[in-house]
């Protein structure tokens, strides 16, 4: 996977909805929150957010993280669940 450059980033808050609706979506606080992703626009969206949100920010995992979710449920449907 290739890095994501701020251009990317920026294209992607817009095609998201702009600052206002990513700031909705990741449920920030509306002081403070928009202009926190319109900064991101600028800066880049942080590693951490993307990691926090990986459907949001990297849509080409999505199908890698449902296949893995799809796994995930199947086993413990398979095996139930055990007291820890």
């Amino acid at each position: 996977m290739r890095p994501m450059s701020k251009q990317t980033d920026r294209k992607l808050i817009a095609d998201l909805g702009g600052p206002a609706k990513v700031a909705e979506l990741l449920e920030f606080p509306k002081y403070g929150g928009v202009q926190r992703v319109q900064n991101w626009t600028q800066r880049g969206i942080p590693a951490a957010i993307k990691v926090a949100y990986p459907r949001m920010f990297m849509p080409e995992l999505a199908p890698a993280l449902a296949n893995i979710t799809h796994q995930a449920t199947e086993t413990v449907a398979n095996q139930g669940v055990t007291n820890v």
